[in-house]
This record gives C-alpha cells, structure tokens and sequence, in this order.
C-alpha cells in the first residue's frame, strides 16, 4: 500500500518542457496527478510561464504545496546562449535540425556564467566561464567572431582575466 499523501508536505518536480507551449497533458499527469493537480491547468501555467522562452526546450521546476503548483524555469546553460543569439522563434513542426551559428559577445558569456555560477562545479568564475566557452562550441556559436577553444586557451594562459566577484 503507498503511503498516504500529506498536501501540506512541499512536492517538487521538475520537467523539460518546451517554451511558450503548452505540453502532452498524457506526460504530465503521472507526475503531478498523484499530487491532486489538474495537469491541464499545470500545463496552461508552465506555457505561461515559459512565454519567454518560446520554442526552445527548458526544465520548469514545480513547487507543490496544498494542492497549488509554483512554477520556476530553471535555464541550462544552452538555452541561455541560444536565448542570447536572438534568433527567432521557430515552429519546430516544420523546421528541424537548427544550426545555431550566430555570434555574442564575450560580455553575454560572462553574464550566463554568473547566472550558471550556483550550479557550476567550478572553483571560480573563470572556470564557469571555460564551462559556458565548451557548451557555446556545442551549440555551434562564435563569440566576438572568434572561436570558443581559442578564448578557453586565452584565459589558460591568463591573456584574458575574468573579474572574481
């Protein structure tokens, strides 16, 4: 027998989603229906809530408590820099296989770094900046048009400092 659910007890759980839509409410019942919420009316609040990051695919973490379902969106580091492209939103019923090979600027590096800094494994900054250099190289982007290993071996060498906070 499951144990009994206590609906003052905090719940949280976390999805990835898709940005600005709303989702399969076939994937969302079995996480949130045990809980006592409606997973259409989640699904309508994480589409409302992810307005910003339409069309691209982000994890939304729930906070549950008496029966009323908070909605964080918590940014991996690669929707940050695919956001801080600027590209358009596409419909990803009809355009697949993006390739992201735009340009930013080393000071929208910086500002995901900071973002990233809680969830980062690094000692220091400049280790969530090299971190943020290598998903930016996965994504496909350059940064001031230059390429993402050459400023990581920069700032190995100490040619470029990154400020401590």
């Amino acid at each position: 027998m499951p144990p009994k659910f206590d609906p003052n007890e905090i719940k949280t759980v976390y999805l990835r989603v898709v940005g600005g839509e709303v989702g399969a409410t076939s994937s969302l019942a079995p996480k949130v229906g045990p809980l006592g919420l409606s997973p259409k009316k989640v699904g309508d609040d994480i589409a409302k809530a992810t307005a910003d990051w339409k069309g691209l695919k982000i994890t939304v973490k729930l906070v549950i408590q008496n029966r009323n379902a908070q909605i964080e969106v918590v940014p991996s580091a690669a929707s940050l820099i695919i956001k801080a492209l600027k590209e358009p939103p596409r419909d990803r019923k009809k355009v697949k296989h993006v390739k992201h090979n735009g340009n930013i600027t080393f000071d929208d590096i910086l500002t995901i770094a900071r973002t990233m800094r809680a969830r980062s494994m690094a000692k220091k900054l400049s280790g969530t900046v090299k971190e943020i250099l290598g998903t930016s190289q996965s994504v496909g982007c350059t940064i001031d048009n230059c390429h993402p290993q050459d400023l990581i071996k920069q700032i190995d060498n100490g040619e470029i400092e990154i400020p401590e906070e």
